[in-house]
């Protein structure tokens, strides 16, 4: 899968250190897969959800962390929309359009 954009990552990694090395592990683990569904993905990360309109959310560094992306299977990239602390997420009204 093709990630875009890793300067997401870095940026927020500058403001919540103890978030860096989960997520670049979940940059280089993301990076290597070639998934084709739902399926898939949860073979790699079983805690993710789908919430709809190819929007996923991935729970990092053991959940103190949210990270929602559109996955589109047939370009095989990804697309982060949104790096947050938990409380940031729960404050989100519309995961579907973020």
């Amino acid at each position: 899968m093709r990630i875009i954009t890793y300067k997401r990552i870095q940026e927020f990694a500058t403001k919540h250190e103890d978030s860096e090395t989960p997520l670049n592990v979940w940059y280089h683990t993301t990076s290597a897969k070639v998934w084709k569904n739902l399926a898939d993905i949860k073979q790699t990360y079983n805690s993710v959800d789908y919430v709809g309109n190819n929007r996923y959310v991935f729970n990092i560094k053991g959940n103190n962390y949210r990270l929602v992306v559109i996955i589109s299977f047939n370009a095989q990239k990804v697309y982060i929309r949104f790096i947050g602390t938990h409380a940031e997420y729960d404050k989100i009204n519309d995961l579907k359009n973020i």
